[in-house]
């Protein structure tokens, strides 16, 4: 009876083992990934097949514009592509400035004699408003002589 018992408790066991993986181990699905496999192994079998033409179609330039370039070295290219591109959107501001470079006496002379002229309409307001003061004080000391007298 032990032995019948053990016997029935495996196949219970074993019954809802196949309930859990009913879905994955039935016929149907098992079909379907079956199938997928198949295919995706198939196309890798061609690949392995057509490896030297994939490697000599991926070197050769698309518009006899590009240079091969190894695959290890493509992450530097894109830095150096970065690069070029920052320096050639600022070129036209580097030449200008290396434009400008002969013209900085003459910009500098200019700047301090615009400086001198500043200079001196600055003490020619100091004199006219130290006039317009003076007068001011004799106006009111005259008005103030004109009240009291």
């Amino acid at each position: 009876m032990d032995r019948e018992l053990d016997k029935i408790n495996l196949e219970m066991e074993l019954l809802k083992l196949e309930k859990e993986s009913a879905d994955v181990t039935h016929k149907f699905y098992l079909s379907q990934r079956f199938a997928s496999l198949q295919q995706f192994t198939s196309h890798l079998q061609d690949l392995l097949r057509e490896q030297a033409s994939l490697q000599q179609r991926l070197m050769k330039p698309l518009c006899q514009t590009n240079l091969p370039i190894q695959a290890d070295l493509h992450r530097y290219v894109v830095e150096v592509m970065k690069m070029v591109v920052d320096y050639i959107e600022n070129l036209e501001a580097k030449i200008n400035t290396v434009r400008t470079i002969p013209t900085i006496d003459e910009s500098i002379s200019n700047l301090n004699n615009g400086v001198v002229q500043l200079l001196a309409q600055v003490t020619e307001v100091e004199r006219l408003s130290k006039q317009v003061l003076q007068r001011r004080c004799q106006n009111s000391s005259t008005s103030i002589n004109d009240i009291i007298s």
